[in-house]
């Protein structure tokens, strides 16, 4: 027996070094120290040995155990070190090569006015206000004093899905349901930037879907001038402190009295060039006071409080604000038109 346990040492040990790969060298330690192994079938034979012959049996068994024990992972830490080893050669990396410049991405253009114009009115205590593109015709018409049948529907060719469904064809449904919520009490004070649509014919100058953003202010003793304040706030953080500001009559059935802005020329400074069509002023906005029809259907007290709203076009003020003269340049994907709009410029 002694031989024996001796003789599976050396063929056990010499398979070891022989090995070629880990899997090979664990189908050797299955083969020798398993249950089913040779050793084990050695050692099942000591009930036929001495008392005094069974202990110096079992403490061989042990040692051969250790031995190839230790043959094999002695081999496996060298087969992971050579496999590790051949990974790294096949996996070389030139560290003398240039490296490949990542490209970080850009704002779009129509997302910087749209934060720029929120981040400034969120720091004269307005709060930025959101609502479904799928609109009622409630919201959208009925609850800023067009009523079914008004000729001013007329000026907003609109998408309707059903009779009374719609994409909304401006975001003052926003201020509709943010006054119905305000249960007519006082104050209101939001902008609502979002995209609209209306059925128009595409060109340089005009879009089926296009971003609209709004201001809505309701409260005690709101008047004309505080419109006017603020508007002159807004040109000239926007085009620049020498920008000044006209106000033009005009019509909303939303607002009475009505206004359109004029900011002065920023390429000629009011001389009158191509841009400004010779009058040295651009129109930029409509604004007005909020029409008192429009105050009562949404709750509020129209002898107890007034408001203005003003409305803009993103794409409008970006063309202005960079100098772009196609509104399609903003939705064509183009890499070459995004790429001067970068953010480390």
């Amino acid at each position: 027996m002694q031989e024996r346990l001796k003789e599976l040492q050396g063929e056990a040990l010499e398979k070891v070094s022989a090995a070629m790969d880990l899997k090979e060298l664990n189908d050797i330690r299955v083969a020798y120290l398993g249950k089913k192994g040779p050793i084990t079938e050695v050692l099942k034979g000591m009930g036929k040995l001495s008392a005094e012959e069974r202990p110096k049996m079992g403490a061989l068994a042990n040692e051969v155990r250790d031995q190839i024990t230790q043959g094999i992972t002695a081999k496996q830490v060298q087969l992971e070190e050579a496999q590790i080893q051949a990974k790294l050669a096949a996996e070389t990396i030139d560290v003398t090569l240039p490296g490949r410049p990542v490209h970080t991405g850009n704002h779009h253009s129509l997302t910087r006015v749209v934060e720029e114009i929120e981040d400034l009115f969120i720091g004269m205590g307005y709060t930025v206000a959101e609502g479904p593109e799928v609109e009622k015709d409630y919201y959208n018409f009925e609850a800023l004093n067009l009523p079914k049948g008004h000729p001013a529907r007329d000026m907003q060719d609109s998408f309707y899905i059903t009779e009374d469904i719609l994409l909304r064809t401006h975001t003052s449904p926003v201020q509709a349901r943010t006054m119905e919520k305000h249960e007519g009490k006082g104050p209101v004070k939001i902008i609502c930037p979002g995209k609209v649509f209306r059925r128009d014919n595409d060109d340089a100058t005009h879009s089926h879907q296009f971003m609209q953003i709004e201001g809505l202010v309701i409260d005690e003793n709101i008047r004309m001038t505080d419109l006017k304040g603020t508007l002159e706030v807004f040109a000239k953080k926007m085009f620049g402190e020498e920008r000044e500001i006209r106000l033009r009559p005009s019509f909303f059935p939303f607002t009475e009295p009505s206004v359109e802005m004029d900011i002065s020329c920023m390429i000629c400074s009011g001389e009158g060039c191509n841009v400004c069509k010779k009058t040295g002023w651009i129109e930029i906005l409509g604004a007005g006071m909020v029409h008192p029809n429009v105050l009562e259907m949404a709750g509020f007290d129209s002898k107890k409080y007034t408001g203005f709203a003003f409305g803009m076009g993103a794409e409008r003020i970006a063309m202005l604000k960079y100098g772009v003269d196609d509104i399609r340049h903003f939705y064509t994907n183009d890499s070459r038109f995004l790429k001067q709009f970068s953010i480390h410029e």
